[in-house]
């Protein structure tokens, strides 16, 4: 059985979260790549890393936004090597929600789909990671103290999150770290969110003049889950320095 730490990353099937597995994977650990419905992305990327090192990731599928799948994720990710060192609370979902035409589904789907999720699936690893002395990582938003309008349900749930984060650093406390990330803006949404004009807009407003990936994620995640080891409730911004321009 291997000795490698062994992280689950929730929603790390694309985009950002697959980024911060491969790089986690760069540093050693062994991956579990959850996916809601990216099944072919999801097998592609342990093809991918496995042929790097084999035995090395492994996907599994659930629902977030249940208990129940959450429950499932997390053991899971124990069952493939007996252990876990390390979660990432990565799957997210990110719609508008413009005032006046939020109805209680459009809330469940933001507020489950990222606050829910992260308290569970947190729950429910808790008691390996405490075994393990490991540690959670969240991935809120920076947004949470600059909303963008338009988007007031999805900030409240990332809100939750930073909320969240401290809480479970004294709960989970000395045996488990808790951090976050409050990434700024990232690889783009594959839809139509942002336009043309509003992408160039918001490029020209970071002051490293560009947008994060999953890469910069990962290195961040790395540090916390693995090197702070005396950082515990914190929210570090991976952002670009956009929180220190104007608003």
């Amino acid at each position: 059985m291997s000795t490698a730490p062994v992280v689950l990353i929730t929603g790390a099937a694309r985009r950002i979260g697959a980024g911060m597995a491969r790089h986690l994977h760069a540093r050693g650990c062994n991956v579990v790549i959850h996916y809601r419905q990216s099944a072919a992305q999801a097998e592609a990327l342990c093809a991918e890393l496995n042929a790097l090192r084999p035995q090395s990731a492994f996907a599994v599928t659930a629902d977030l936004a249940s208990a129940e799948g959450c429950s499932a994720a997390v053991n899971a990710a124990l069952a493939w090597q007996g252990r876990l060192d390390g979660l990432v609370n990565n799957a997210s979902t990110f719609v508008r929600s413009d005032l006046g035409q939020v109805d209680e589904a459009h809330w469940a789907y933001l507020i489950d789909g990222n606050l829910k999720a992260a308290f569970f699936c947190s729950q429910y690893a808790a008691p390996a990671l405490r075994a393990s002395a490991g540690a959670i990582v969240n991935v809120c938003d920076v947004r949470t103290d600059r909303p963008l309008p338009g988007f007031s349900v999805y900030t409240a749930a990332k809100a939750g999150m930073v909320s969240l984060t401290r809480s479970l650093a004294l709960e989970l406390a000395p045996h488990v770290r808790v951090n976050a990330l409050a990434p700024g803006s990232l690889t783009w949404p594959e839809d139509n969110t942002f336009s043309a004009d509003e992408r160039s807009r918001i490029e020209a407003a970071i002051p490293l003049a560009r947008i994060g990936d999953g890469s910069d994620m990962g290195q961040v995640a790395f540090f916390l889950l693995r090197e702070a080891h005396y950082v515990t409730g914190q929210v570090i911004a991976v952002d670009g320095g956009a929180g220190l321009a104007s608003p």
